[in-house]
């Protein structure tokens, strides 16, 4: 009876949380799904191109902005959560930082991007009013990430939920007055979007700035802590910004538009995949980073066990019953039935390596190898690919986008076998001497 309660005791936590989040965060990805189905749909397929590319760029760019800073916040934090004044030290630290990065990375921003859609010949201007929306997009979700990395510290998952919950159905009622008011083009559905993500910015800083209530002062000490926990991951980091969207930036150069709404088309589905994707950093990370040694290895194979049968089970269903998901995307695209298994099915195991890397760097399994193997590996098959398959074909990018993730789920499955047999990388400045 005993061992019964406290099973009941240790379980009842965990299983509120998870249905906290499948009802906040599964109504949020519902309207986000919705608004970019609605999209491929509503726009006409050289309008769509523009909207895919501009968001297909903005993945990376925010990565590349942040290249994993706000990840360090809980591992550096770990039980301190009620210190409101470490925890400002180490933001204040950790938007110093990102500053600098903002101010080098955004001016190769501005070269870069005209250099990828130059095929598309779209004219300066147009050129000029995505960059704007880009580089707005770009600071705010690296804002967003900062603060909203101190609401998950501070365990107030329920604002983090409700700002992501109002800017979707925000987004997506204004989507509706657009339509209906035949205003709906690219630049329309995009400057929505932005919209949300200024707001979820917004709220994430004023809430984070209300629980802490103090003033934080940013310190060499911090900065170093923050860069040398996320310095080994730091190359994997900067690859996959680029990685993550190589189908579509290589349509870009050289597909047409119609490949390159196909691909931006096709990536929507991808978004099935981001709710069970968004469980990592809240419930995931936290839960195996304070999991007792002698409980991990059967938690980490049950997870892998879980998630791998549910991204078998959605592969295999894009292989038999395309139709189910290409109903969605509409007639338009109605014939991608090959390729919609191919993007289907790198989803799935981007997914479960994504799993395995949160998992994998929660427990300091974090080696300078196994990024490298990723990079190298990814970078031989996409010369290889290059030099001998036709890119400029939806076919050609997603087998390529498979093959590459395949790849990377192989190195990190070896990563969390070479963690258990090696142990966990050496302890990160855990003490910080606070002014």
């Amino acid at each position: 009876m005993t061992q019964l309660h406290s099973r009941k005791a240790f379980l009842a936590p965990k299983l509120r949380q998870i249905v906290l989040f499948l009802r906040w965060q599964g109504i949020t990805m519902a309207g986000n799904l919705f608004y970019g189905f609605l999209c491929v749909r509503l726009l006409p397929i050289p309008e769509y191109a523009k909207f895919a590319v501009v968001f297909g760029f903005l993945g990376p760019l925010a990565v590349l902005m942040n290249i994993g800073f706000s990840n360090t916040l809980l591992p550096l934090i770990g039980e301190r959560i009620d210190d409101r004044q470490l925890i400002a030290d180490y933001v204040a630290s950790l938007r110093q930082l990102a500053h600098w990065l903002y101010f080098v990375i955004a001016p190769a921003a501005v070269i870069v991007y005209p250099l990828l859609v130059h095929r598309q010949h779209w004219g300066w201007r147009t050129i000029a009013v995505m960059l704007a929306m880009l580089l707005v997009a770009a600071w705010c979700s690296r804002v967003a990430g900062a603060y909203g990395a101190v609401l998950i510290v501070r365990r107030d998952r329920a604002s983090w939920y409700r700002a992501q919950m109002v800017s979707s159905f925000g987004t997506l009622a204004l989507l509706g007055v657009v339509w209906a008011t035949h205003l709906l083009n690219a630049f329309s559905a995009i400057f929505l979007n932005v919209a949300g993500i200024v707001y979820v910015a917004t709220a994430y800083y004023l809430r984070a700035q209300r629980l802490l209530r103090v003033n934080g002062n940013p310190s060499p000490e911090m900065r170093k802590a923050i860069v040398h926990l996320s310095l080994p991951s730091m190359p994997n980091a900067i690859f996959y910004a680029l990685q993550g969207q190589v189908s579509l930036l290589l349509i870009t150069v050289f597909g047409h538009l119609t490949a390159v709404a196909s691909v931006g088309a096709l990536s929507r589905l991808g978004q099935i995949f981001v709710l069970l994707a968004q469980m990592n950093p809240l419930l995931v990370e936290p839960y195996f980073a304070k999991l007792p040694q002698a409980r991990l290895k059967r938690n980490y194979l049950g997870l892998l066990a879980v998630e791998g049968a549910f991204c078998f089970l959605a592969s295999g269903l894009a292989a038999s019953f395309p139709q189910v998901y290409l109903w969605i995307l509409g007639p338009k695209y109605s014939h991608l039935r090959t390729e919609v298994f191919l993007l289907v099915a790198a989803c799935s195991m981007s997914h479960l390596s994504g799993v395995l890397w949160i998992v994998n760097g929660s427990r300091r399994f974090v080696y300078w190898w196994n990024g490298m193997a990723v990079i190298v590996f990814t970078l031989a098959i996409e010369a290889l690919f290059i030099w001998k398959f036709d890119l400029s074909t939806v076919y050609g990018v997603l087998l390529l986008n498979l093959v590459t993730v395949a790849g990377a789920l192989a190195v990190n499955l070896l990563t969390g076998v070479f963690g258990f047999i090696q142990g966990p990388r050496g302890a990160v400045l855990h003490q910080v001497t606070v002014p």
